[in-house]
């Protein structure tokens, strides 16, 4: 959900649940814990009378984030065979 939507300002609940392959309680789930940390925010609106749901990570969501793409990347660099000399 964070990789979603790093790019992107806010994302409603459907493009995300749909994007993702999820059902609604997975995706309500998962939005909840990120908010009650802190990487999460939630706007509540509606668009005619139907009621919508939008996200976007917060500046510590996106810090989070990058913090953990920089260590998977390290992760990877660091479990990579060496090509040795001769290469």
């Amino acid at each position: 959900m964070c990789a979603l939507l790093q790019s992107a300002e806010w994302v409603d609940f459907a493009t995300v649940r749909d994007l993702l392959g999820v059902s609604d309680p997975m995706v309500s789930k998962h939005s909840r814990t990120l908010e009650d940390a802190g990487l999460l925010e939630v706007r509540k609106g509606a668009v005619g009378r139907r009621p919508k749901t939008w996200f976007r990570l917060t500046p510590v969501g996106r810090a989070a984030l990058q913090s953990h793409l920089a260590w998977l990347t390290e992760l990877g660099s660091a479990v990579e065979p060496d090509p040795g000399p001769d290469t």
